[in-house]
């Protein structure tokens, strides 16, 4: 955390930004260009990633919700509704407005990082967190029992394993994809640190 907050607080461009030689000019053009091709980037893959967890969860609850559980892969894989209460995979059921508030400061810090994101995989990364955060933000505000207090749609179900849903493996794949960024050394300002 404390390299993304050193990140947000590095100035967007130099101070003497006025009195630069055309070549310098030229290269903040192309740098702001590129930077806004990945903020695209982490935009398009949020989209995506929520847009899927919408729709799936839209899908489950018209015709899943209330029904048997529709194995998919024998035994090892079903399609089974529920409702969380709690944080990713079942856990922290008393804890639903604080998981509430944590997805919000997650969406207003990645919105503060995209301002400084010169990085695509990174983008990706953002993206993945962002989609997913909001997947189950959305649900919180807008199911049962109420706003702030509502219970995430559920239902794939590995045999062995909590109930989850497509919010939760973008979130998970985001935050996997940052761990491995973050072992390469990549930050997301293109930085890279040679340790």
């Amino acid at each position: 955390m404390a390299e993304a907050e050193r990140i947000i607080n590095t100035p967007d461009t130099p101070e003497d930004g006025a009195h630069q030689a055309p070549e310098q000019a030229a290269d903040q053009e192309r740098e702001r260009s590129g930077r806004g091709r990945r903020i695209t980037v982490l935009f398009a893959v949020a989209a995506f990633a929520y847009a899927l967890d919408l729709i799936s969860k839209t899908l489950v609850v018209a015709k899943l919700e209330g029904h048997a559980p529709i194995k998919l892969v024998g035994d090892l894989l079903e399609l089974h509704a529920i409702r969380n209460p709690g944080a990713a995979f079942g856990f922290g059921a008393a804890f639903t407005v604080i998981f509430t508030v944590i997805a919000a400061s997650v969406i207003v810090v990645i919105m503060r990082l995209a301002r400084k994101l010169y990085s695509f995989p990174w983008a990706v990364a953002l993206g993945l967190l962002l989609g997913g955060a909001l997947g189950n933000l959305t649900d919180r505000i807008f199911r049962s029992p109420g706003v702030f207090n509502g219970q995430v749609v559920d239902f794939i179900a590995p045999k062995g394993f909590a109930i989850f849903n497509l919010a939760d493996s973008a979130i998970v794949c985001g935050g996997i994809l940052i761990v491995l960024l973050s072992f390469r050394g990549l930050d997301p300002d293109g930085t890279v640190h040679k340790d």
